[in-house]
Order: structure tokens, then C-alpha cells, then sequence
């Protein structure tokens, strides 16, 4: 695969657009090879995971707030609201953006990890709503996915964010850009443009992963995408943006990132190469950050062979990122805090390992209740839980060769007794790497787990057909690619509150 080298430029270099990155990236948009057939399944497994976990929070506070205030932009001939009946349709860009903030409530859709962090799936509900609203088929709505993947997994593998304090969605809006670019089959010139814009406009601070995290972390990739599908609006009115947006000498690379001396080296396939950045993303088992995956899966392991009564200390060694974002490197008292919020508490390695250890089961609902959060046995616990950083567990978390990629961790327990018990995982078990990697029926088995209990069972065989079928779609079948669960599935939105959008309603 051909491998482009950037750096800042002053305005005096700047090269034709073709060669900036935004460039690069518009033109592997609009020349992309068809997905293979494993890719293919692939996107549709990661279709399913998102209902799945999308139904799942359908009752949330975060998600019935996004849902009122996209049904403040109802559309005839629109995209419909994950759940909703296929004849209520909203404004594609704000169906995305609701759709994306269910998706992303329960920190329960897949991950890709590497010099950065990313949910690649993010993607899926503004690509899918734009898909509903201009009727295409599933063939192009698949060639739309695994450009955005392509394109997000790449930026993660090659540039760093967080250690500049950036936030990861700074890599997904332009993925999702160009994704409607190819699934639009735009010209690169007007992928370029709204890929630069998609840029500029997504750039924000880690503050909403640190400390006492908020639903903001929802929200955040659901405002990406509404920024990509209002820049690709700009950029058909043939409206330009800001440029070079990583390489100009008051852009990207020397005021969001390392500097004007930082260089880096994107990777994207070459005329006649598939895309196949998806396959190296990685399904989530349980609804945790990713880097507590592993470590939840060692913990049930460890539960059957230690009395954790007599832990007097544990210590997990793993990556940096896992140690500073989810661990008590990121010197957050938070997330020992049992009065916490959920979001900060999946993304407390030392909370989930506590509860794992203890439960030896996991829930997207019950692991996180105030009541499960405040039992004295698991706060004993939870307070004997430190992480270390290891440099040999970073080796293996950053390694080139997705083969040999470790997320997990060594857990050291020291015991009353004064023994010291050693443990460790590398992989989740789901990871394609696992013990138990995960297929497509393990997919359908989430799907049918967390949302069959709000579908009638023809609309659920309705939904997985369609699913089945994808490439088989055409625009009526992508405006339809949506179950509807059963009336009293949703509970009333007034506990939101009222807002902007419902001012001049006779409220």
C-alpha cells in the first residue's frame, strides 16, 4: 500500500490539493474497490452490533434527549430513528446524530487501538442515515462503511491525538466525510473540500474522558458526524474550507499535534488494493472501555482460583494508554469514587476488575447501579487496585502486526498470607485473536440479547434477513434497514426536559 509522508508546510509549499492528505484521502474515496466478501461480513456484523447496543440504551436519558431533539426536524422522505416506526423520518443529519448517540451510550460498540483510540462504528448511523435519505442501495451503503473504516483506522495506526489532549472524534469526522463521499460517488475535488472542513471543525479536548466523565461521551461522535454530513452539504454548493488542513502552517500538525518539525506517514490502499482496515477492528463483549476487555475476561478466570477475600493488593501492568486513561495513572480520584458516574465508571479499570472479580458476570445495566457501585465488600476492594505502566505491555499493545497486538494485562495479587499470585491476558476473548473470536452468529446472539426483548419476532426475523441480504438491498430496503420495536418498548421523553427546540409547542 502506498504510504504518504506529511509534514507542516509553509504557505509557500503548499502542493496542489491532490497531494495534500485531505487529497489523498478524497481520492482513495472515490476509487475504492467493492468490499471482498469477508469484508463484507464484517459490515454486516458490525450493522447488527450497532442496533444491538443502539436498542439496548434506547431508554437512557442521553438517547431520549438526542431523539427529541431530532424529532424537532421531522422530514417527509427523511432517515427514521433507530427503534421508531420506518414512517417517522427526521432530517438525515439529525437522524444520524441521534442514532450515533445511542449507539455510543453504552461504551458497548467496537474499538480500534493503536497510536490512538477509536469506536471505527461511529460511522455506521450518519453513513446509514444519509444512505435512507437519498435511497441508496446496500451495495453502495457497504462501500460507504469500509471507506470510513479504511480511512479512520488509518489515521489512528499513524497519528496520535490524545497524548497532544486532543479528543479521538478529530479522526472520525473525516472518515465519515469521505464515506459519504464514496457513497454519494462524488468527485474527489468536493470530498476534499468536506474533508478539510470535517477537520477543522472537529477538533476538541480530551476533557470529555477525564475526570467526572459526562454523557458528552456519547454525544461527541454523534456531533462529528453531524459536522461531516453538513460539510459534504457545503461542499456540493461548492463552498471550499480551510487548507491544507493537517499540513498549513496554522493548522493541524504544528498547532493541534507535535509541532512544525513532526512528520507522519499515512497508509491507504493503492488502485486495485481492497479495503480492509475493518477486519483488524475488534467486537466488545462487555460494555466497558476496550483496555478493561481483556481484564474482564481474566478476571472470571482468576475469581475460580483465588479467595479475593484475602487480597491485600493487586497491582495490573499493562500498556501506557490503558494505565493513563483507564487506570490510576490518570491520577483521576473519580475513578474511586463509588458515587461516580456511569461514564466514569467504564473507564475505571479498578472498578471494573473489582466488580468482574467479585460478580464474575457483566452487565450493561446491573454492573453499573449506584446500589452495585456502593457495596462495601466491592469498595474494600477497589481501593486494594493500582495499575503500572510496562514497557513490554506497550510493546505489545502498539506492535505492527495485528497478530501479535496485546490489549490485556499481568495482574499481581499479593495475598494476606504474604503469596503473590500471577495472572495475565493478552487478548479478549472476542478479539479476532481470542480464545472465542467472534462470527457473525455471535453478533446475531448480541443482537437477539439486548434488543429482542423490544421486538416482536417477526420484525426481528424482518431486521436479520435484511441484514443477511445487504448487498441485496436496494434504496427502499437501506430506508427500511431499521426494526421498530414494539410500542411500550419506549418509555415516555419528558424526563428529559424541554429545550430549544421545543419552545413556541404551547408548552
Amino acid at each position: 500500500m502506498p504510504r504518504y509522508n506529511i509534514r507542516s508546510l509553509s504557505s509557500a509549499e503548499t502542493p496542489p490539493w491532490r497531494e495534500q492528505l485531505a487529497g489523498r484521502i478524497a481520492t482513495f474515496s472515490t476509487a475504492a474497490l467493492p468490499p471482498e466478501s469477508v469484508t463484507l461480513e464484517m459490515i454486516q456484523c458490525r450493522l447488527l452490533d450497532s442496533f444491538a447496543v443502539a436498542l439496548a440504551a434506547i431508554n437512557r436519558g442521553p438517547v431520549a434527549s438526542a431523539r427529541a431533539m431530532a424529532l424537532a426536524h421531522l422530514r417527509s422522505g427523511g432517515a427514521p430513528l433507530f427503534g421508531l416506526p420506518n414512517s417517522i423520518t427526521v432530517d438525515c443529519e439529525w437522524a444520524g446524530f441521534a442514532n450515533s448517540v445511542a449507539v455510543r451510550e453504552l461504551d458497548f460498540n467496537d474499538t480500534f487501538l493503536a497510536a490512538d483510540f477509536a469506536h471505527p462504528s461511529d460511522c455506521i448511523a450518519p453513513l446509514l442515515a444519509v444512505a435512507q435519505q437519498t435511497e441508496q442501495t446496500g451495495t453502495s451503503l457497504a462501500q460507504a462503511i469500509a471507506v470510513s473504516y479504511e480511512i479512520h483506522i488509518a489515521l489512528v495506526k499513524a497519528i496520535d491525538l490524545h497524548s497532544y489532549k486532543k479528543d479521538h472524534v478529530a479522526h472520525l469526522a473525516p472518515a465519515i466525510a469521505a464515506g459519504l463521499g464514496a457513497l454519494l460517488k462524488l468527485p474527489a475535488e468536493i470530498i476534499f473540500q468536506a474533508v478539510n472542513q470535517a477537520v477543522h471543525l472537529s477538533f476538541s479536548t480530551r476533557q470529555s474522558r477525564k475526570g467526572q466523565i459526562s454523557s458528552w461521551k456519547a454525544f461527541a461522535p454523534a456531533q462529528a458526524g453531524k459536522t461531516a454530513i453538513e460539510a459534504v452539504d457545503r461542499a456540493m454548493r461548492g463552498e471550499g474550507a480551510p487548507s491544507p488542513i493537517y499540513e498549513g502552517e496554522d493548522s493541524v500538525i504544528p498547532w493541534m499535534l507535535a509541532g512544525k518539525e513532526a512528520k507522519y506517514a499515512i497508509t491507504l490502499p493503492g488502485p486495485g488494493e481492497a479495503a480492509k482496515n475493518i477486519l483488524e477492528s475488534f467486537p466488545k463483549a462487555h460494555s466497558a472501555e476496550y483496555q478493561a476487555q481483556a481484564i474482564i475476561d481474566l478476571a472470571f478466570e482468576v475469581r475460580s482460583k483465588v479467595d479475593i477475600c484475602r487480597i491485600s493488593k493487586a497491582v495490573l501492568y499493562t500498556s501506557d494508554h490503558t494505565h493513563f486513561v483507564i487506570g490510576t495513572g490518570a491520577n483521576d480520584p473519580q475513578k474511586m469514587d463509588p458515587k461516580a458516574s456511569r461514564e466514569t465508571l467504564d473507564h475505571s479499570i479498578m472498578y471494573i476488575l473489582a466488580v468482574a472479580l467479585e460478580d464474575g458476570s457483566w452487565h450493561h445495566i446491573d454492573s453499573y447501579t449506584a446500589e452495585r457501585a456502593s457495596r462495601p465488600s466491592t469498595i474494600d476492594l477497589w481501593q486494594k487496585i493500582e495499575t503500572a505502566a510496562d514497557p513490554e505491555w506497550d510493546r505489545r499493545y502498539h506492535a505492527e502486526d495485528p497478530a501479535m497486538r496485546a490489549y490485556g494485562g499481568r495482574l499481581e495479587l499479593k495475598m494476606t498470607d504474604g503469596a503473590t499470585l500471577v495472572f495475565e491476558k493478552s487478548i479478549a476473548d472476542a478479539h479476532p485473536n481470542g480464545t472465542k473470536p467472534w462470527k457473525l452468529e455471535d453478533y446475531s446472539r448480541k443482537f437477539t440479547s439486548l434488543a429482542g426483548h423490544l421486538l416482536t419476532q417477526p420484525e426481528i426475523d424482518r431486521f436479520l434477513t435484511a441484514i443477511h441480504n445487504l448487498s441485496g438491498l436496494d434504496g427502499r430496503g437501506v430506508t427500511a434497514l431499521n426494526p421498530e420495536v414494539t410500542k411500550q418498548a419506549i418509555m415516555p421523553d419528558s424526563p428529559t426536559g424541554l429545550g430549544l427546540f421545543d419552545f413556541n409547542k404551547g408548552n
